[in-house]
């Protein structure tokens, strides 16, 4: 697999808001990636140097609407933690 396609997007919620100050960022990525794939992916998209990764694997949800139902898409989201000496990445400087 590419890096482009290991890296899907970041996942921008409250609670990863703030951890951008601690240079701790989420992404979306793809289901079949590891967490060496993805440490070297974001070190060669972004530049900067990945002190550790941490997976986790949603499930999608019911949801309904009516009385049609259906499920939201499952997913896969990384945790990655830089190390202190590394730059922020870019993306996310102007959120922060």
């Amino acid at each position: 697999m590419k890096n482009y396609d290991i890296i899907k997007r970041p996942l921008l919620t409250e609670k990863s808001y703030g951890d951008i100050a601690n240079k701790k960022y989420t992404f979306v990525v793809a289901n079949e990636a590891n967490k060496v794939e993805i440490k070297k992916a974001i070190e060669e998209i972004f530049g900067v140097s990945v002190e550790r990764v941490n997976t986790s694997n949603v499930r999608g949800k019911l949801k309904r609407q009516g009385t049609t139902s259906g499920k939201t898409s499952a997913y896969k989201k990384a945790f990655v933690q830089l190390k202190a000496d590394s730059k922020a990445i870019e993306f996310f400087e102007s959120l922060s």
